[in-house]
């Protein structure tokens, strides 16, 4: 089972693309606090898409407090050097909304379409 749930800051602002006619992605890195005698904290690359990728960019800033459930999904590429590359990211499915720095209203959560 690939199930993923985390709760934490927005470390970047949203970046939201267009891939192809309809459809759009929206990434950030997600700071999520370390429990116990091990403070810091551990970044997430997250996506999600569609409509929720768009509610996302209105709503959300850096800063912003959220859960995001979803699943995890590793990738590899080669750069432009020829170099091997590989990430992992969690692939939301819903992103409710804890706080919200880029307006007062929101809707409480954003769910995958």
């Amino acid at each position: 089972m690939n199930v993923v749930t985390l709760i934490g800051n927005l470390a970047t602002e949203i970046e939201l693309k267009d891939v192809a006619p309809d459809k759009k992605v929206a990434s950030f890195l997600l700071a999520v606090d370390r429990p116990g005698k091990d403070a810091g904290a551990d970044f997430v690359n997250v996506s999600t898409w569609n409509r929720q990728a768009e509610v996302c960019d209105e709503y959300l800033s850096k800063g912003a407090r959220v859960a995001v459930d979803g699943r995890l999904r590793s990738r590899s590429w080669e750069d432009a050097d020829g170099k091997r590359r590989s990430a992992v990211e969690v692939v939301a499915n819903s992103i409710q909304f804890l706080d919200t720095r880029k307006r007062e209203e929101s809707p409480f959560e954003a769910v995958a379409s």
